[in-house]
């Protein structure tokens, strides 16, 4: 917990310096953004008022600070909504990939927190380089400090995790489909649901050119997920599953029902554990909307922004504790991949969750879809005027079919989680963020104070500890396939 602890103070700590270092800029060119007129023309970071090259700290403001509108509560709100998405609901089986004992939720609960706390380490780094590079982009920040020749990368990169991102709602999708159809007296399979929302539903949706009218459908995602952490707490503490010889239990698969065993806490030690942090990777990822959120918060100084980050954050974190620990409390090492998955299709109280998850994801699902389509179409090089309606029909019909298909061949929500976490969910946020600020600390040249140089080492620290958790997590992750 101590790391944990350091590392909220750490964001506290850099508010602080916002809040008194106004006398000396260079002092606080990565913790205060100066105010400027907002009708002066916007100029490249790292270039002076002449159009020189300058590596000046008081020169680096770029951006447009100080014209975004979301207040503190709202940022906050939208904040915590980006973060808790559908990954939250396979971290049980997270847990019992390496514990089939209570008392495993213990130290699975402390990695929840401690990853937490480094993710919004780096999702605050990432809002304090666009404040002093100017970027309003994730990739835009890459291209002021690293440079543009390799900006592909964290592009591809992004392009590829939000791809994952929409498999994994396609897999709930079905699953959660094929639920509610049991429950109303159908049985359909998981991929007959699947195909069939896909084509019926799913489609028109993806194939709409204005999804404005969708973004109010996105709330109702949190409050879907708040009430099923309520429900999943109901059910544990009332003990509806606590005998899997009677009761729900005996309306769900042998292999779904309670298994409490004998690994605890201890087993934590065990390589698979990385499993769980790797799906955490996912679960937190939404680092490359950090850029947009910074710009479009009210007199975003960074005090005002690491307030933001620390506290949806840490509100994450319990959201994330919560729904993980009651759900391998309830059922142990049998958690699925999809706890919804292990609660009977006769569950009344449960059966709300899955009208309320498949709700949210079918109206969100467009909204993410189009960020992976059009994030292919710039990959692609592709410019707006000749992105018509058929080449953007046609490239829906490509990627959805593709998606469909993979989701029908895997079944297992964890394995997306781990593995997609392991690879694109530690680069982006470990391991990229630390190498734009390097390079951002570089360019300043003898301006860079003393603490932002140490600052390196421990962003670079976080970027290794990224590394090594992401190649034990990929072999973790694909042993599972065997």
């Amino acid at each position: 917990m101590k790391s944990i602890t350091g590392l909220l103070l750490l964001l506290a700590a850099l508010s602080a310096e916002a809040r008194h270092s106004t006398t000396n800029p260079s002092t606080s060119s990565l913790t205060s953004v100066p105010r400027r007129n907002t009708k002066q023309q916007r100029r490249p970071a790292f270039v002076n008022d002449n159009g020189a090259p300058s590596s000046s700290v008081t020169d680096v403001r770029g951006g447009e600070q100080g014209t975004g509108t979301a207040t503190m509560s709202n940022e906050m709100f939208n904040m915590v909504k980006a973060v808790v998405g559908v990954g939250v609901l396979s971290l049980p089986a997270g847990i019992a990939a390496f514990g089939d004992a209570p008392s495993a939720a213990i130290p699975a609960s402390i990695l929840i927190a401690t990853i937490g706390a480094i993710a919004a380490y780096n999702f605050s780094l990432i809002g304090r380089l666009c404040a002093i590079t100017g970027a309003t982009s994730y990739r835009g920040a890459w291209e002021k400090s690293v440079g543009p020749s390799t900006a592909w990368i964290p592009a591809v990169s992004c392009v590829v995790k939000t791809f994952f991102a929409i498999l994994a709602y396609s897999m709930v999708l079905g699953d959660t489909f094929s639920a509610l159809f049991t429950t109303i007296g159908m049985n359909v399979s998981r991929q007959t649901s699947l195909i069939g929302l896909t084509l019926v539903v799913l489609l028109p949706l993806c194939l709409l050119k204005n999804l404005s009218s969708l973004a109010p459908f996105s709330l109702a995602g949190i409050a879907g997920m708040l009430y099923t952490a309520v429900a999943m707490a109901i059910r544990y503490f009332d003990g509806s599953y606590s005998d899997p010889t009677s009761g729900f239990a005996l309306d769900v698969a042998e292999s779904l029902r309670p298994a409490i065993g004998t690994k605890g806490a201890s087993a934590v030690f065990s390589s698979n554990a990385f499993i769980l942090i790797c799906m955490l990777s996912t679960a937190y990822m939404a680092h490359f909307n950090a850029p947009k959120f910074y710009l479009e918060l009210k007199d975003n100084t960074i005090a005002r922004w690491n307030t933001v980050v620390a506290t949806s954050f840490s509100l994450g974190i319990a959201f994330f504790i919560g729904i993980a620990a009651m759900g391998f409390a309830t059922f142990g090492g049998a958690s699925n991949g999809l706890i919804l998955n292990n609660y009977s299709t006769k569950d009344t109280l449960m059966g709300f969750s899955r009208v309320a998850v498949a709700f949210s994801l079918v109206f969100t699902y467009p909204l993410a879809f189009v960020g992976c389509r059009d994030g292919i179409l710039e990959m692609l090089q592709v410019p707006k005027e000749e992105r018509t309606d058929a080449k953007l029909n046609n490239l829906t019909y490509a990627i959805l079919g593709f998606v469909t298909a993979v989701a029908l061949k895997i079944t297992d929500l964890s394995f997306i989680m781990s593995f997609g976490g392991a690879t694109l969910g530690n680069a982006l946020i470990y391991v990229y963020p630390a190498i734009m600020f390097r390079s951002a600390v570089k360019n300043m040249g003898d301006d860079a104070t003393t603490a932002q140089k140490l600052e390196v080492y421990l962003a670079t620290t976080f970027a290794a500890l990224g590394i090594g958790m992401g190649s034990v997590g990929t072999k973790m992750a694909l042993g599972k396939l065997k």
